[in-house]
C-alpha cells in the first residue's frame, strides 16, 4: 500500500575518499541561496518534483518530511510543487516502491528524489523514469556508484558501509568481542551495506560480529523484535554489544538487553535516532547512535534538484555525504539543541 502527500507551500557532505571541507558547505549554501534568489527574479522554468519515502510509522522518515517542508519554499517560489510519495508499511515493500515509482512516472514529474532501497526490483523503473526525462537524484540508500550506474545527476546520504565501519569500531574501541547486528528490512541494500559494515570493522577490531535477521513484518513490531533480540542474548551470554538497523528497533533492544539478565548489559547502539535513544544516551543505557542526518538528505535533495531543473546548475561535489556521524556522551548535549530546533 502507498500513500501521496502533496507538500504546496509548506549543514554537509563531503568529496568522494575524504572528509568534508568547510569550502563544500560554503558551495552548498551559495547554490541554494542563487536557487532562492534567482526563483525571486526571473521566470524559469517550474520543477515538478516528487519524492520517495518510508512509511508514516517510521520516524526517521518524518524527519527527512521536514527538510522536504523546508527546502519546498524556494520550489513554490519558482512556480514549482513538491509531493512526498510515502509507503503506508513495509509488508510489500519493493513492488510499493515500484508502485511509487510509476505514480511519479504518471504524474509526468520533471524530478524525482528517491532511495534506492531494492536495486533488483527499482533500478528498472528508475531507467524508465530517467527514460521518460525524468532527473533522479538518488537519497538515502544506493550510494554513488549506484547513481553513475542508473544515469542519476547525484547521491545525497551517508554511505551505510562505511558507516556501519564506524559503528563497529566504535564497538571495538570500547572492548566488545561479540556484536550482533540486527536487521528487521533483511535483503534491503542498505540495512544490508549497515550490518556488513558493522560486522567488519568489529572483526577488524578483533573481535566477532554476526547479523541477526528478523522477518520484514517484524519492523515496527516492538515486542516482536524485543523478543527476537532477548532470546539471542540469553541463548549466547558472550554477546556484549547490540546495533539495531533503526532508532525504533534500538527501543526495543534496550528492553530485551534489560531483560536478559547478563551480568554486564551489552552495550547497545543504533543506526538513526530518536527522542528515546536520545534520552538513553543521556542516561548512559546506550551507548552510541549513528547519524546520517536524514533532515540534510532531503532538504539538499530536493533543492538541489530543482536548481539543476531549473536553472541547469551543478554541484561540483560527488557524491554529497551527510554522515556518518556518531552521537555519544561526547556530543549528546548540542545533538539534544539541534533535536529542539527539528533538525535532528
Amino acid at each position: 500500500m502507498v500513500k501521496t502527500e502533496g507538500i504546496n507551500n509548506p549543514p554537509l557532505g563531503r568529496t568522494k575518499g575524504g572528509d568534508r571541507p568547510m569550502s563544500f558547505m560554503k558551495t552548498i549554501a551559495k547554490v541554494l541561496a542563487t536557487t532562492a534568489l534567482v526563483s525571486a527574479g526571473s521566470a524559469a522554468m517550474a520543477a515538478k518534483i516528487a519524492v520517495i519515502g518510508g512509511s508514516n510509522d517510521d520516524a526517521f522518515w518524518n524527519i527527512i518530511k521536514k527538510g522536504i517542508d523546508d527546502a519546498t519554499p524556494a520550489v513554490v517560489a519558482n512556480g514549482g510543487e513538491v509531493t512526498y510519495l510515502r509507503l503506508v508499511n513495509y509488508d510489500n515493500f519493493a513492488p510499493d516502491v515500484v508502485q511509487l515509482i510509476r505514480t511519479a512516472i504518471s504524474m509526468e514529474v520533471d524530478g524525482l528524489v528517491i532511495p534506492n532501497w531494492v536495486p533488483e526490483a527499482e533500478d528498472p523503473a528508475i531507467k524508465e523514469a530517467i527514460a521518460a526525462g525524468i532527473t533522479v537524484i538518488l537519497m538515502n540508500a544506493g550510494g554513488a556508484d549506484k547513481a553513475t550506474e542508473l544515469g542519476a545527476i547525484n547521491y545525497v546520504g551517508s554511505d551505510e558501509y562505511v558507516a556501519g565501519l564506524a559503528g563497529g569500531d566504535y564497538f571495538g574501541k570500547a572492548g566488545k568481542k561479540n556484536v550482533i547486528c540486527v536487521n528487521t528490512l533483511p535483503g534491503a541494500a542498505n540495512t544490508e551495506a549497515r550490518c556488513k559494515g558493522v560486522i567488519e570493522g568489529v572483526v577488524a577490531a578483533g573481535g566477532k560480529g554476526t547479523q541477526l535477521p528478523l522477518p520484514t513484518t517484524s519492523f515496527g513490531d516492538a515486542t516482536a523484535v524485543a523478543e527476537a533480540i532477548k532470546a539471542e542474548l540469553i541463548k549466547d551470554g558472550t554477546v556484549d554489544g547490540v546495533i539495531t538497523i533503526s532508532a525504533g528497533d534500538a527501543d526495543s533492544a534496550a528492553i530485551a538487553v534489560s531483560q536478559a539478565g547478563q551480568a554486564t548489559p551489552a552495550m547497545l547502539g543504533s543506526f538513526d535516532m530518536n527522542q528515546a535513544g536520545l534520552d538513553r544516551i543521556k542516561g548512559g543505557t546506550q551507548g552510541f547512535a549513528i547519524d546520517q542526518q536524514p533532515y540534510l538528505q532531503s532538504f539538499l535533495a530536493v533543492g538541489l534538484l530543482a536548481s539543476a531543473i531549473d536553472f541547469g546548475t551543478d554541484l561540483p561535489v560527488f557524491p554529497v555525504l551527510t554522515g556518518p556521524g556518531i552521537v555519544d556522551a561526547s556530543n549528546i548535549d548540542a545533538t539534544l539543541a539541534g533535536v529542539k530546533l527539528g533538525a535532528r
